[in-house]
């Protein structure tokens, strides 16, 4: 530092500054000198100086008045007041403006050198503490990244993974092949429509996806049966709510999709099951879901009959508000035109071999 740091001399009295630069120089210094605050701020303006050592008296402006300039455009550039003026208060108001330290006129030049190089390193020390941080910062934000781009990655690997379990249920149940994707989208784009945080839908999303996984645990014989299911199986399947809560739930990444599992069949009005909840202890995501979940059922094929228009599944919808559904999604819903769910069907059928993600296609976007 010492054969490097430039020292910027302010004194309105010439034979002074002489006397300093020449003394700094001899320990190799750079010096300029300023005979007035106006020319000071100039300097400082152009060139960058290591240590300010300033007079504190002059008959241009003060060191007080250089003090709060450097405090506000030169925060890190230390600064060496020299005066005559005895004043304790004057010397603690200039340490309070920021001074690094404070020489009394006459003063010996090892005094004079103690406090510059004192100055330097407080400097130095200061740049080095930023460049420290300014690294540990750029090293912080570059494993950030890679700790997103990870878990990024090991989120779409789970999604890939929930994929295949639906494509399996789909498979277990060939009655509603391509079900579990077209819910998951109708669920999405009602659920963005409604204003629901992009980090939730995520979560309503899965939550639809695998809302009948617990189905895996019912009988092949029940699942498929092509008749009426007796009481004793309606109760049967009716567990595969709570089946599907409880194979989920210990899974971190699917807890609050697990809860979505569990109340999917819940009635708004509370003639629902398995738990019998109502209004708004029902979770957000299954009153969505419930809804995306009928305009499947009722425009889809099914042994027992053929597919519905979407108006029809509009009407049954608005009938059942307030009993089964939230009136407010319902009226959400009734906003959406037809046409969105037709295309999202279409597209969603087109694309079942390789569908690969809880997302719909980009046709959902008018639904926001």
């Amino acid at each position: 530092m010492a054969s490097t740091a430039r020292i910027l001399i302010v004194d309105d009295e010439p034979h002074l500054r002489t006397m300093l630069a020449a003394t700094l120089e001899r320990q190799n210094y750079q010096t300029v000198q300023a005979a007035g605050i106006h020319e000071t701020f100039q300097l400082l303006d152009r060139q960058h100086f290591d240590l300010v050592l300033t007079d504190m008296v002059m008959r241009e402006g003060n060191g007080i008045t250089l003090l709060e300039r450097l405090r506000i455009d030169h925060p890190q550039t230390p600064v060496v007041i020299v005066t005559a003026l005895q004043d304790i208060n004057i010397a603690i108001t200039a340490m309070r403006k920021g001074a690094y330290d404070y020489l009394l006129k006459p003063f010996e030049r090892d005094e004079l050198l103690k406090a510059v190089r004192g100055a330097l390193q407080h400097h130095q020390s200061l740049r080095e503490s930023e460049t420290y941080q300014q690294n540990l910062e750029q090293i912080v934000h570059a494993r950030t990244d890679l700790l997103h781009q990870a878990m990024d990655d090991l989120e779409r690997s789970y999604d890939i993974t929930l994929e295949a379990l639906g494509d399996a249920l789909d498979l277990k149940d060939s009655e509603t092949e391509g079900h579990s994707k077209r819910v998951t989208a109708y669920t999405i784009a009602l659920a963005r429509a409604m204003g629901v945080p992009s980090d939730q839908v995520k979560v309503i999303a899965r939550g639809a996806f695998l809302h009948d996984i617990g189905k895996m645990a019912i009988p092949d014989a029940i699942l498929r049966k092509p008749g009426k299911l007796t009481l004793a199986e309606q109760i049967l399947m009716r567990e595969h709510c709570e089946r599907g809560y409880n194979i989920l739930r210990k899974i971190p990444f699917l807890s609050e999709a697990a809860e979505i599992v569990y109340t999917h069949q819940e009635h708004y009005d509370g003639s629902g099951y398995p738990r019998g909840l109502s209004g708004a202890d029902i979770p957000i995501g299954s009153r969505i879901f419930a809804i995306a979940d009928t305009l499947d059922a009722i425009t889809s094929d099914r042994p027992y009959r053929g597919a519905k228009s979407f108006d029809v599944a509009r009407l049954e919808i608005l009938r059942c508000s307030g009993t089964q559904f939230d009136p407010a999604a319902v009226e959400v819903f009734l906003k959406i035109p037809n046409e969105l769910w037709v295309e999202l069907r279409t597209e969603i059928t087109a694309q079942l071999p390789q569908f690969s993600s809880l997302e719909p296609p980009q046709v959902v976007a008018q639904a926001r």
